[in-house]
């Protein structure tokens, strides 16, 4: 889990998408195919949509993990 961690924190968060960013940490069964498309619209690329979207899943799934450990132990 550690590569997988480093390897997404690595991904520096694009600025242009922090609301987008922000509703994929903590409600991220309301993005909508709106949200998307408005950031194409705005120059962000499908490809950088994606590596952002994952990287900041990745880092909240882990970083909610770490809690149910330290929650259990």
């Amino acid at each position: 889990m550690d590569e997988l961690r480093a390897i997404a924190a690595s991904i520096a968060p694009d600025a242009r998408l922090g609301p987008y960013l922000d509703k994929v940490r903590s409600r991220a069964y309301t993005v909508t195919d709106e949200d998307v498309e408005g950031l194409k619209e705005a120059g962000v690329s499908e490809d950088e949509i994606f590596e952002q979207t994952v990287a900041v899943s990745i880092l909240e799934g882990l970083r909610r993990w770490d809690a149910a450990e330290r929650a259990i132990g």
